[in-house]
């Protein structure tokens, strides 16, 4: 049954339209993106549906066709950050969203909005996001609210911040929001602004696997936070407002300067990955550009090494994909997301990527680890109406 034909069920009418917004994963540039750095995400095929329809009671009612829950009726002048639909639970992120466009003074008098998504959850690839990037851009073409694409993602971003209470950067609202079908897009996370660089795959021989490890990650636990905080506090020992203003060459200058300082060594860890994982994006998209796609595998190694050993984020199943995929023939391999759990992304030759599946499901098996999820990234569109 459609998403349409679930909502008038529900309901008891028909939807105004039904919206689409996908999930994402990131080729390189992670924890970036609340640096002020740089990050380069693309959109997945698969998407959180919304159908939805404008109410003017301020009745705000949710539904999801993935959790087996009532319908939840909230009233939008009642609510607040951190509240109960603001601590955990899937309807926070819609809910968020609403109450980030009036509290940005948009009129919002209400909707019906009945859910269904196709995004892995706590897998890293933001199926948080599209919920919310979804919401957003339902309400926004119903209200007439006349909001950009990355005006929206920023309000998406503010809702998973204040209202839902993890400070995530803007990233994944921008790839889900932004992204375009067959590409890559480069964001630079201090302006917002973008490029669209092609990565088309197949033409190449090539394919990227997401191995979803089904270990689940929660970020709102204190660890992205307490390594927030660290980068916060290494850019505030350099004199910068934030470690993207940090030079690659000056990087082992810097990481001196904090040694010296006394900071505590994590602190050294964090800023040494931030300044280098810039810098792998920058050289991720020269190579692409130069359309040496098979190059960008080193890097993508690279980012996983300083993932495990600098940021410390990954876990043993992220880093058992990793290696088994090397070890089978993958051009490169890194985790992907927040870490502690998720996914990881393999660069493969179109002809060894069943060879690498296998290989990883079989070493999963032996490890005694719960069977991943493994299915090829197609760089997609960005959010969308569907109806």
């Amino acid at each position: 049954m459609s998403v349409a034909a679930q909502f008038r069920d529900l309901y008891g009418y028909e939807p105004a339209g039904v919206w689409a917004a996908p999930g994402r994963v990131n080729l390189i540039g992670e924890y970036t993106d609340f640096n002020e750095g740089f990050v380069m995400p693309l959109a997945l095929p698969h998407t959180a549906v919304a159908a939805v329809a404008r109410r003017t009671d301020g009745v705000l009612r949710l539904h999801s066709a993935d959790i087996d829950a009532p319908v939840a009726e909230l009233r939008v002048d009642e609510l607040t950050p951190l509240s109960k639909y603001g601590q955990g639970g899937w309807a926070a992120y819609p809910a968020g969203v609403v109450w980030a466009l009036r509290d940005a003074g948009h009129v919002i008098t209400g909707a019906d909005i009945h859910l269904a998504s196709t995004v892995p959850t706590g897998a890293g690839l933001s199926s948080s996001a599209a919920l919310e990037v979804v919401t957003a851009y339902a309400l926004n073409e119903l209200y007439e609210l006349g909001l950009t694409a990355p005006e929206l993602a920023v309000l998406a971003q503010r809702a998973e911040n204040v209202f839902v209470g993890v400070p995530c950067g803007v990233m994944d609202q921008m790839a889900s929001a932004c992204a375009t079908e067959g590409h890559a897009l480069y964001l630079d996370c201090r302006d917002l602004s973008t490029r669209q660089v092609p990565f088309d795959l197949a033409s190449q021989g090539l394919r990227l696997l997401v191995v979803d490890t089904r270990v689940k990650h929660e970020l709102g636990d204190g660890a992205y936070a307490e390594r927030r905080a660290g980068c916060e506090e290494g850019a505030r020992v350099l004199g910068v407002s934030h470690l993207r203003d940090v030079p690659f060459a000056e990087l082992a200058d810097s990481l001196a300067t904090l040694e010296q300082a006394g900071v505590d060594e994590k602190v050294v860890r964090y800023v040494r990955h931030i300044v280098s994982d810039d810098h792998r994006v920058e050289r991720v998209i020269e190579l692409l550009d130069s359309g040496d796609v098979r190059a960008i595998g080193p890097v993508l190694n690279d980012g996983h090494v300083s993932l495990r050993d600098d940021l410390r984020i990954s876990c043993p199943e992220l880093d058992l994909v990793v290696a088994t995929a090397g070890a089978s023939g993958a051009i490169g391999a890194r985790m992907t997301g927040g870490g502690f759990g998720g996914s990881a992304i393999v660069l493969v030759e179109t002809g060894d990527a069943e060879a690498v599946t296998k290989a990883v499901l079989d070493a999963f098996d032996e490890a005694g680890f719960t069977a991943p999820r493994v299915f090829p990234a197609v760089p997609s569109r960005g959010a969308r109406r569907e109806s």
